[in-house]
């Protein structure tokens, strides 16, 4: 929906114009600033206009707390509260008149009443800063999942914060140093993982969480788990999931614009596209973007093209050739906030979008982490058991393993074999990109410095392995690297991404199912839950929203001319990942060694 930065505290040299130029792309139909008189103080934002795109939208906004002796309130706002008319009417209910019709202001006056405790009962995606200009404290929250991000730097006596990484840069209380260790990450997963970022000084509140700033410092509180219930399932888990899976596209659809759906050849946004057309009915107008590729490998734009006609969709492809591909390597990088190996999918099909006048999209990422789509769902068991079983022969399997071809990820299963055999540790041997051993040597190489260790260790886990994986999958690779991807790259070309699988209330509805239902082979319960999935769907091979990154090879070796590769590339991810890792940490330098 927008782009927020600000600071407070102590004033600094951060102006409201560098931030604004800086978050312009997040929302190019208009934007705003409001300086505390006082000095202390300074909220922007850039607006997509989405819900209520009259003035009475715009931000910041502001109002009176009546019952704090007409305290003022203001907030910044990023994302999309999808029951906010039904927290309007309590409100109004209690007193409370509104002069606009947007999510903004009933997320505005329910925090100024009721603080954190009002964060379970938002339902949508979110990140925001509330200032209490009275007292100088301040409010930032996140969603549940993660879908909005939210950066934030604290020093001398200052927080500032923003909506990407690159926009903090513009504030003097923030360092211009890359973190080694984040770069290091980078290269292990293939993203930075949260809590961390690639500029030292700079982190991201994390999912679930929010920040109370009391004018001199920040504390952090997590208001929301992500917990695999022990209680009673439902006596029928399909047509429980049903319900709470079309309740959820329903909630997502609230919007005062045009709403498309990015549709693949495969079943996750094959039911959202299902689930949107019950919803809407049978004659409403539903527009659907696809991107596909003159290789057979690569394309399903036949299928979704079929899928889109089946459901009555108005559907729109782009069919990319190599060299259209290749063109948006730069518009890619321009967008990158930080290391990614993903995301030129989003850009290409965000853009598609907007070109023909839609701004809001419905995703169907998530549908794997929620309904065992993956393979990690059965590696990641069988590979802690493996651990444990092997005894001392783990040592011996670690050294056979470890002789296999440089790069190949049997030496990430050495790694695995040859370490403390913990479900990250497996899931790293699943999804990693480098070994730890080899992204040590590259960032060595890079940044001079020996980025140390990393942290294999992990909160508390289910009993169950099957719902340890889908935590796994959730809170690291769909949280770190598809979730902010898909933020960045839609925005970048100023559209909205919504994704219904990935819903606080869905997963609170289907995760008392257990795992040997909700998460059999084959997404068995996502095709009994939505029966209307085409048979040409259900019986293609899965091959997720694929993109022929071997063509930019070249464009990856480019970006990394200047550096030099210590460990074999072997494949494309590699090479992008490590393309990645190096242009950013030469945007963002280590500091000159010290003249003695």
């Amino acid at each position: 929906m927008c782009g927020i930065a600000g600071w407070f505290g102590r004033s600094t040299d951060c102006e409201a114009g560098a931030l604004l130029e800086a978050l312009r792309h997040r929302g190019p139909d208009g934007e705003g600033f409001w300086r505390d008189p006082d000095g202390r103080a300074l909220l922007v934002n850039t607006r997509l206009a989405i819900l209520d795109p009259s003035p009475a939208g715009a931000q910041p906004m502001s109002c009176i707390v009546s019952n704090r002796d007409g305290a003022e309130m203001r907030i910044v706002f990023n994302g999309a509260i999808y029951n906010f008319r039904e927290l309007r009417r309590e409100l109004e209910a209690e007193g409370e008149t509104f002069s606009g019709e947007s999510d903004t202001e009933v997320m505005l006056r329910l925090l100024a009443r009721d603080g954190p405790a009002a964060l379970p009962r938002l339902a949508g995606m979110f990140a925001f800063a509330l200032y209490d200009s009275q007292s100088g404290h301040a409010l930032l929250g996140r969603d549940p999942f993660g879908i909005k991000p939210l950066y934030y730097a604290e020093g001398d006596g200052t927080l500032a914060f923003a909506s990407e990484v690159k926009a903090l840069r513009e504030c003097l209380t923030v360092g211009t140093v890359s973190s080694p260790a984040a770069l290091r990450d980078t290269l292990v997963w293939g993203s930075v993982p949260e809590p961390s970022t690639v500029v030292d000084g700079v982190r991201t509140l994390p999912a679930g969480c929010f920040l109370e700033w009391d004018g001199t410092s920040a504390r952090i509180a997590r208001w929301h788990h992500i917990e695999f219930r022990d209680s009673s399932p439902p006596l029928n888990a399909a047509t429980a999931t049903r319900a709470a899976l079309l309740e959820s596209v329903q909630r997502h659809l609230v919007s005062d614009v045009p709403l498309g759906i990015f549709l693949s050849g495969g079943m996750d946004s094959t039911a959202i596209l299902a689930l949107t057309r019950e919803s809407l009915g049978r004659n409403a107008d539903i527009r659907t973007f696809s991107i596909g590729f003159a290789d057979a490998a690569y394309d399903e734009s036949a299928i979704a093209r079929r899928t889109a006609a089946h459901f009555g969709a108005t559907h729109t492809e782009w069919k990319m050739s190599a060299a259209e591909v290749r063109d948006q390597t730069a518009g890619y990088v321009a967008a990158m906030d930080q290391p990614t190996i993903d995301g030129l999918n989003t850009l290409s099909i965000s853009k598609l979008a907007r070109t023909h006048g839609v701004k809001v999209a419905f995703s169907g990422l998530g549908g794997d982490e929620m309904f065992g789509g993956y393979g990690s769902f059965r590696n990641i068991p069988r590979l802690v058991r493996m651990h444990s079983f092997l005894g001392p022969l783990r040592s011996v399997a670690a050294a056979a393993l470890d002789r296999a071809r440089p790069g190949s990820r049997w030496r990430r299963l050495a790694e695995f074999f040859d370490g403390d055999g913990g479900s990250l540790s497996a899931f790293h041997a699943q999804r990693g990109i480098f070994t730890e051993a080899e992204a040590r040597e590259l960032v060595r190489g890079l940044t001079g410095d020996d980025p140390g260790p990393a942290d294999w260790s992990f909160g508390a886990l289910p009993a169950d392995l099957r719902d340890t994986a889908s935590l796994l999958e959730i809170t690291r690779y769909m949280r770190n690297q598809l979730l902010r991807d898909s933020d960045v790259f839609s925005m970048a070309s100023g559209v909205e991404l919504r994704v219904p699988f990935v819903d606080a209330r869905l997963f609170d509805a289907i995760s008392a199912i257990p795992a040997e239902v909700r998460l059999e082979r084959g997404k068995q319960l996502l095709f009994d839950a939505v029966p209307e999935i085409p048979v040409w769907v259900r019986e293609q091979p899965k091959r997720g929203f694929m993109f022929p990154y071997e063509l930019l090879s070249d464009e990856f070796a480019e970006m990394a001319a200047d550096q030099r590769a210590t460990v074999p590339m072997v494949t494309w991810y590699r090479r992008w990942a490590f393309a990645a890792v190096a242009n950013a940490a030469e945007q963002i330098p280590r500091p000159a060694p010290a003249i003695l």
